[in-house]
């Protein structure tokens, strides 16, 4: 990068877009998170792409389902960056509205086809750097989620990939902050404010089935918890804390200082919906609510 971060003079804008593209899901870190990456988001950023976001993001999307499949190999990065690539592209539309909504939605079906698939959880790789597939999708699925083009339909189908993608057996305990990516794609969700508890609650219930220990006693023949119902009571324990705490928005997303400046509808439900379900993985530890749900 001898020329900062300036479209170099003399080479074609295609051709280094092709050329960086294909880093994407090169094993040396180097040139994947320190060339590529930065290269694309900083042109995507200062509008270099702006008349052809579209044809980027549908060059970037076939990177979802290379070597879908697999695990453990390097096929993983190419499904990786390209997730994270797509939702610098959707947060550029979110921010300028460049893109049609048919555009958007397809890529909406290609992420979510691939991240309820995705077998590759690993976050560090030795050698080959971050890999962080579940992050990256969750940060893909928090920029669909901010869409103008997202609406009612369209994030309850969010929100049911997210508990798919939790809840989904894994050998792999997540240990990077995978949950708490996934719990603040979550609050972006439920920051729009296009889901009443009629939606939420059940969907907190499934993820709740999910980590209930079984009713047996003496031996079991697998492991529990298993490293999916870990990953499961882990996510929603950064969602209860998030919901608590309050989150932010992003300083680039011009509409986030409205989208997050006030805390989500129902909130105060949706709080006690959660610790329900955390309450349930050990009845015979935490205390039993002493405040009545309302019915409806």
């Amino acid at each position: 990068m001898q020329n900062g971060m300036d479209v170099p003079g003399d080479r074609s804008l295609d051709e280094c877009t092709v050329e960086l593209v294909e880093m994407l899901g090169h094993s040396n870190p180097r040139w994947r998170e320190d060339l590529a990456y930065p290269l694309l988001t900083t042109w995507i950023t200062r509008g270099v792409y702006d008349e052809l976001l579209s044809g980027l993001g549908d060059g970037i999307a076939p990177g979802l389902r290379y070597g879908l499949g697999h695990d453990g190999d390097v096929s993983v990065l190419r499904r990786s960056y390209s997730a994270l690539m797509l939702a610098e592209i959707i947060g550029r539309d979110n921010n300028e509205h460049l893109m049609s909504a048919a555009s958007v939605l397809d890529w909406g079906d290609r992420a979510t086809a691939w991240y309820v698939r995705e077998q590759d959880h690993r976050g560090w790789v030795p050698e080959q750097g971050w890999a962080n597939s579940i992050a990256h999708g969750a940060d893909l699925l928090a920029a669909l989620a901010r869409s103008r083009h997202f609406g009612r339909l369209e994030l309850t189908v969010l929100l049911d990939v997210i508990a798919d993608r939790v809840l989904t057996p894994t050998a792999y305990i997540w240990r990077h902050g995978e949950d708490d990516r996934l719990a603040y794609a979550v609050m972006t969700l439920l920051h729009r404010n296009e889901l009443d508890p009629s939606i939420v609650e059940p969907w907190l219930a499934r993820l709740g089935a999910g980590i209930k220990p079984p009713r047996t006693r003496g031996h079991l023949e697998a492991e529990w918890p298993s490293p999916s119902v870990r990953n499961t009571s882990s996510f929603l324990r950064a969602l209860h804390l998030q919901l608590a705490l309050g989150v932010q928005g992003r300083d680039d997303l011009r509409a986030d200082a409205e989208l997050f400046a006030e805390q989500p509808a129902h909130r105060a439900d949706l709080l006690l919906a959660v610790l329900d379900q955390i309450r349930a993985e050990s009845p015979w530890l935490y205390r039993p609510t002493t405040r009545a749900r309302p019915l409806a």
